[in-house]
């Protein structure tokens, strides 16, 4: 839920933006993101509209389920 409350008062305009608020977090090809969440227990897949400021969720699950998909094409 923190990531959550987080990213809904977020104002992303680039990925740069992203990485100063989630060092962590890893910026993929066209707008798509990966962040470690729950002490790293959880990854979540997100793909950013950064003119529209509009995120959304591709994908939540544990490390072993992220590993069995294509970050970049789910």
């Amino acid at each position: 839920m923190a990531w959550y409350r987080h990213v809904l008062k977020a104002n992303w305009d680039s990925p740069a933006s992203v990485k100063a608020d989630f060092a962590t977090a890893s910026i993929l090809k066209d707008g798509r993101v990966v962040f470690n969440i729950a002490g790293n227990k959880y990854r979540i897949v997100v793909w950013i509209n950064y003119p529209y400021r509009v995120v959304y969720i591709r994908f939540i699950g544990t490390h072993v389920q992220y590993d069995a998909i294509d970050a970049q094409n789910v």
